[in-house]
């Protein structure tokens, strides 16, 4: 049995875009369908089982598959079949930005909906697929406040700060709801609520917009966090055993310059006011005390092993200070399509080419190496035994090599 066992059964964890929202000017979109992840998952699932990584992140399209409140989840079974065949663990999102025409979350009926599809979600994947199991139940609550609240880019499109708030205090009563109903199903369930990891600065000619940008960096950016761990807004019932697992997004353009219109201008390269990953790590986790993860994480193109290189030093000393870290989402798997001018990304472990309509999945060799060094050092998997899941991570090997490396925070990590 490991010393320190972690949550999941490989440390390197990675998934699937699937966002469901109405966008602005094109309708419903399902990214899932753009990528063809529904055309090759079982191919999907093989290069991870092949990569070594045996935890994903699946979503489940709750527009697609609500029928006026009764369900239909058939679309989701090429996903289980493959997972099962891989042996690879699911992390169920269950509301990727997306939901049905006939809700609007500003209403009170919007957290019982939502309740009830998360019970049928799990009723319906929890027999099917080998535990343990975990659910995400709103992706990115406080990003979906300001695309749908306040930057009017998908749906309900609003456009006001004051909407916004009143939209993420509206996800955050129904993830919470959505808790309950999936634990009377499973009580045992865990949950990953999952959120950006952020800062933001004030330009350097505006010192009057500090108090702005600073109120952004350290209370909206855990404001949802807050409202889940029962800290904030206790009226909703959130609770610790509610937030469970706390989810930290990063990305390069988490670091922003505030803006007092639209979304924040990312800060450039070697910009002086970056903080390094580390400090930001240490914030949440000093503030929660909850197991971790790196939800999301990814570089582009040329620059995804640098990037990948870079997280694993800041996290790995992070470690060092006492951060209790279960795993790092190398999201995601496949690439993406930028979501307004459908340009690939390249931010996938797998570039996609197109030959005649079919999107060919082409592993990024460079990325691929750096994460076969990664799992070197951290003593893990290279690719997946017999039974992944017979043990789960050995912590204490993690832990061990932050202190051997002994990697200092960097803020030159962007």
């Amino acid at each position: 049995m490991p010393q320190r066992p972690g949550i999941f059964p490989t440390f390197f964890i990675s998934g699937f875009e699937c966002s469901t929202f109405v966008w602005k000017d094109r309708g419903r979109r399902n990214l899932v369908a753009e990528t063809q992840h529904d055309r090759h998952v079982a191919e999907d699932y093989q290069l991870l089982r092949h990569l070594g990584i045996a935890v994903a992140r699946e979503g489940i399209p709750w527009p697609n598959v609500d029928r006026d409140g009764t369900f239909d989840f058939s679309c989701i079974d090429p996903m289980i079949a493959a997972m099962n065949e891989a042996q690879i663990l699911p992390i169920w999102d269950l509301c990727h930005y997306g939901y049905p025409d006939r809700l609007d979350p500003f209403t009170d009926d919007f957290a019982d909906a939502f309740a009830n599809y998360c019970r049928a979600a799990a009723e319906y994947v929890i027999p099917r697929v080998r535990g343990p199991h975990f659910f995400t139940p709103i992706n990115e609550i406080t990003f979906f406040s300001f695309i749908g609240g306040e930057w009017g880019w998908v749906a309900p499109f609003r456009k006001t700060k004051e909407d916004r708030y009143r939209l993420r205090l509206a996800l955050c009563k129904a993830s919470i709801a959505g808790v309950h109903a999936i634990r009377e199903v499973d009580r045992e369930a865990r949950m990953i609520h999952i959120d950006p990891l952020v800062q933001i600065v004030a330009p350097r000619d505006r010192p009057d917009l500090r108090a702005a940008a600073e109120h952004e960096t350290y209370v909206d950016t855990f404001l949802v966090w807050d409202i889940l761990s029962g800290k904030a807004h206790p009226e909703l019932g959130g609770a610790p055993e509610i937030l469970d697992i706390v989810g930290a997004n990063n990305y390069s353009f988490g670091q922003m310059e505030y803006q007092e219109q639209g979304p924040h201008q990312a800060l450039p390269p070697h910009d002086d006011r970056i903080k390094p990953l580390c400090d930001l790590l240490d914030l949440v986790w000093k503030r929660y005390r909850r197991p971790m993860i790196i939800a999301e994480t990814s570089g582009l193109e040329e620059g995804r092993p640098a990037w990948l290189k870079d997280v694993m030093e800041e996290s790995l000393a992070a470690v060092a200070r006492g951060m209790d870290l279960h795993g790092i989402c190398l999201f995601p798997a496949v690439d993406m399509p930028d979501w307004h001018t459908g340009e690939w990304l390249h931010n996938g472990i797998c570039d996609l080419v197109d030959e005649a309509g079919t999107l060919r999945r082409v592993p990024h060799q460079p990325y691929v190496d750096e994460l076969r060094r990664w799992q070197t050092e951290l003593n893990r998997v290279t690719e997946l035994d017999e039974d992944p899941f017979s043990d789960p991570v050995e912590l204490q090997d993690v832990i061990e090599a932050a202190h051997r490396l002994q990697k200092q925070p960097d803020k030159d990590w962007s």
